[in-house]
């Protein structure tokens, strides 16, 4: 099964750790050697569900959605990033160089292409710019992708 993620960033502590629990339920349901996570990789829920699907004996694929897109995610996180994309079973690119909105969106459609399925920490609130959650959701419907929405109960942004 190859699942992809998409999900908002810089939620707090405790919305993180819910999160997390509910990605973790998620992985769960999958048999070890037949999961792979696709994600990009950035802070906040596409991190955590990579760490989850490894934790679990999945293997994980990286969408880069631009050449410079490491560079443009938080200094805090390099570490992560670097050490998730080391750990790739593959790593796909667009082609992109400037990480930009287009890039992330063109990113995320590569993403929705090679999944079976979607999950996506999504609040249901339209996007707050282009290639946001909503908009990856969106695509991920239109092309007829199932998508499962993760938000915990009561949980704000």
């Amino acid at each position: 099964m190859r699942i992809g993620i998409t999900g908002h960033r810089g939620l707090n502590a405790e919305v993180e750790r819910e999160v997390r629990a509910l990605l973790a339920v998620q992985v769960a349901k999958y048999a070890d050697a037949d999961l792979i996570g696709i994600s990009c990789i950035a802070d906040g829920p596409d991190t955590w569900f990579a760490e989850i699907v490894l934790q679990h004996g999945g293997r994980i694929e990286v969408v880069v959605p631009a050449a410079d897109y490491r560079d443009s995610l938080p200094a805090w996180h390099h570490g992560d990033y670097d050490r998730l994309i080391d750990q790739a079973a593959e790593v796909h690119e667009t082609g992109l160089d400037e990480s930009t909105s287009e890039a992330h969106m063109a990113g995320s459609e590569v993403l929705v292409g090679l999944a079976d399925e979607l999950l996506a920490v999504w609040d249901g609130q339209p996007a707050r710019g282009y290639g946001g959650t909503a908009d990856v959701v969106t695509y991920a419907e239109r092309n007829g992708l199932p998508v499962r929405i993760l938000w915990p109960a009561e949980a704000v942004r």
